[in-house]
């Protein structure tokens, strides 16, 4: 069995037997579940380049965020289920329709069976960068179980205060241990490494959503970084927030970014001379919700 007896993979530490049909925070069982294979040209312009990213999207998630925009993969956990012979042929096809990676989305409930698939691909002709895109709440030892097989790390740093992490995705530890598990993503594959074509070979991207009404944690998470990571790695921040799912009952995240609140934002993004990543213009349209990046390197900051 890929799964041990008793669940520790992710920070819940459910220590339930997923072999058995038990199911923790996470919902996942044993069984791989898998809600889209695509290729997408919606990413970073350094992680989908010109042919676009190899997207597998995972469902059911260790976090339970009330703004979560794939709510239905993974809340409710809508897909289907794949072996591990399966998942590493959906490898092979990504690279064969001229994929500039894998990118493995919200992967964290099956990192053990995703080692396990990614053997089986390279034994078989994987060689394009394989991209762990997570929501930041990971155990420091499944990192390193994930050593070696992992090219690009692709962490989410929400929020900066463990306060605001309990009141929207239900954790009351999420700062802490995301820093910890950025920290140890560097260690292993260190600053972004970029092709002659400008995508990313390896390295790390740290994306930050900025939520309405919180300015200030945005802030603080860009201090964090700042202040914590090398200068080299990058930082995605986004615009792209809107309600749905739980937030449209929430008064504080029931509405877009406002003009004022993402100057905000860019100030404070000038004021600590952040060198490398990108941010994302905002929609000037209540319908516009696609990414449209502006490069954020150190000739724009």
């Amino acid at each position: 069995m890929i799964q041990k007896e008793k669940c520790n993979i992710c920070p819940h530490e459910c220590r339930i037997n997923r072999n058995q049909g038990k199911i923790g925070r996470c919902k996942a069982t044993d069984k791989i579940r898998i809600a889209l294979s695509s290729i997408h040209h919606f990413e970073e312009p350094c992680i989908s380049g010109n042919k676009g990213s190899g997207t597998i999207f995972f469902s059911h998630c260790n976090l339970h965020c009330v703004y979560c925009q794939n709510y239905e993969i993974s809340q409710w956990g809508k897909g289907k289920d794949v072996t591990i012979e399966e998942l590493a042929q959906i490898f092979l096809q990504q690279q064969a329709k001229g994929a500039e990676n894998i990118n493995l989305v919200t992967p964290t409930s099956y990192a053990r069976q995703i080692i396990e698939a990614l053997k089986l691909a390279k034994c078989q002709g994987l060689t394009i960068p394989i991209i762990y895109n997570t929501n930041g709440y990971e155990k420091v030892n499944t990192l390193t179980l994930l050593e070696g097989y992992i090219d690009i790390y692709l962490p989410d740093l929400k929020y900066a205060e463990n306060e605001i992490g309990l009141q929207y995705s239900k954790v009351s530890n999420y700062f802490d241990v995301a820093t910890q598990a950025i920290q140890e993503m560097i260690r292993q594959v260190g600053a972004p490494k970029l092709n002659t074509h400008g995508v990313m070979q390896r390295g790390v991207m740290i994306r930050h959503l900025v939520l309405p009404n919180h300015i200030e944690n945005t802030k603080k998470v860009l201090t964090w970084i700042k202040n914590h990571v090398p200068k080299e790695v990058y930082i995605s921040v986004m615009a792209q927030y809107f309600p749905t799912y739980q937030a449209t009952q929430i008064e504080t995240l029931n509405r877009k970014l406002t003009k004022e609140e993402w100057k905000k934002v860019e100030n404070h993004i000038e004021k600590l001379r952040l060198e490398n990543g990108y941010v994302q213009e905002l929609g000037e349209h209540e319908e516009e919700y696609v990414p449209k990046w502006d490069f954020g390197s150190s000739d724009k900051r």
